[in-house]
């Protein structure tokens, strides 16, 4: 039987999931300073700062990307829906984004899709993927957080961010201007969220007056704060690092480059920045998002996704954010493949997911949450299937929750020979 004791926003099968995969991590344990086999298709080093929480967490990202055409009421209903199904299917986290231009990302007011998920949910934590702290009062960032850290009963994390160009550009700003209010706002929102004192501020774009919030917040030990970053600039992670925040680091290679982020140099940033500043970064609080797509076989997963891929890279990124999206030595049609075999998306069958996770856990040195970036490549019953086949048979190989039943028939037949 499992012990189960209130957690804020923690089921108790949630709890006694992780207990369970914890006690066969345990168990499998073959040497303390060897090698620990979570499952045949995968080991790692016990010596690896990540063991105990390598791939314990899936998640969503929805930006959301839509392709236009689509009826927007639907669109948004649709977001809700899916956040509903990856519930029941024991994802851990649903991250929501905030756009306002290029016509493919219709939510505005992430925090009301938070709100309204929140009353839909029973287990999956709802975040803000993420808030452009550089277009937003940092006291009404800070109020609405601590509102939806109660609607959601401690199942909210803050995402903050610079925000995508285009809509700094709609709302008068520069690029500079937005990393520098990033940078400034901060730790205000911070102290607002997470702290007891009054503050008083004033800078050339917002300003407080002994502000404090009225509204306690629901979760005792303080909300999760993470910073996102999108790109190959330091800034947010350097941030992160700074203020003690966690990371969320986007895997999606830029249309027309040949490489990917270099996401390993991401977290190295970040670490050194917080132990300059008395901070410890954890590698379990540290998020990659990427575009993923599972489907029974790798054939059938390339099908599924290749015209949705290019609308997505031509229309989205070409023509409405207008970039240059040819990649020299790429012939065409085969962007798809190239954008994969750079490490920017994860296409194929279960085994093809795998290995692909294992090898982006080696590339950056481990990460403790998966966030599948859900870009409306294909139909809405196979993103589902998709979504089914990642949390039935490929999360459970990488944790190691499906090695139990197998040992129970290894032992079993070894018993009788």
């Amino acid at each position: 039987m499992c012990e189960f004791r209130y957690l804020p926003g923690i089921t108790s099968a949630t709890v006694c999931r992780r207990a369970a995969t914890a006690m066969l991590v345990r168990r499998q344990q073959e040497n303390i300073n060897g090698s620990v086999k979570i499952s045949p298709q995968l080991t790692f080093s016990a010596q690896s700062p990540w063991r105990k929480s390598v791939y314990s967490r899936i998640g969503v990202f929805l930006s959301p990307v839509n392709e236009p055409g689509q009826d927007p009421h639907l669109v948004i209903q649709r977001q809700l829906d899916l956040v509903e199904n990856v519930d029941r299917l024991n994802f851990d986290e649903a991250w929501f984004g905030e756009h306002h231009t290029l016509g493919w990302g219709l939510v505005g007011a992430p925090e009301t899709m938070i709100a309204a998920a929140s009353q839909r949910t029973r287990q999956i934590k709802l975040a803000h993927g993420v808030v452009p702290l550089p277009w937003h009062h940092p006291f009404h960032v800070a109020s609405r957080a601590v509102h939806l850290d109660h609607l959601t009963r401690g199942r909210y994390i803050l995402g903050v961010g610079p925000g995508i160009f285009p809509d700094a550009r709609m709302l008068g700003l520069d690029a500079a201007e937005q990393r520098s209010r990033l940078a400034e706002a901060l730790p205000t929102v911070i102290e607002l969220v997470n702290g007891d004192e009054r503050l008083t501020e004033k800078t050339d774009w917002y300003g407080l007056r002994d502000a404090k919030l009225q509204l306690p917040r629901f979760t005792p030990g303080g909300l999760e704060v993470a910073v996102a970053s999108g790109g190959t600039s330091p800034t947010s992670p350097l941030l992160a690092g700074r203020h003690g925040t966690s990371l969320v680091s986007f895997a999606l290679a830029q249309p027309g480059a040949a490489n990917t982020i270099d996401l390993a140099r991401q977290w190295s940033y970040a670490e050194e920045a917080a132990e300059e500043h008395g901070h410890t970064m954890v590698r379990d609080n540290w998020r990659v998002a990427l575009p993923l797509h599972v489907a029974e076989t790798r054939e059938q997963a390339f099908a599924d996704v290749r015209e949705g891929f290019d609308r997505w890279l031509f229309e989205f990124f070409g023509r409405a954010a207008g970039r240059d999206v040819t990649t020299p030595g790429v012939p065409a049609g085969q962007e798809l493949e190239a954008r994969i075999e750079a490490g920017g998306a994860i296409v194929g069958s279960p085994d093809d997911v795998v290995e692909a996770i294992r090898h982006l856990q080696a590339r950056t040195g481990g990460f403790g949450n998966l966030l599948v970036y859900v870009p409306d490549w294909c139909s809405l019953e196979k993103t589902d299937r998709s979504l089914e086949l990642l949390a039935r048979y490929v999360a459970p190989r990488l944790t190691g929750a499906a090695a139990r039943p197998q040992e129970s028939i290894d032992h079993l037949v070894a018993s009788r020979g």
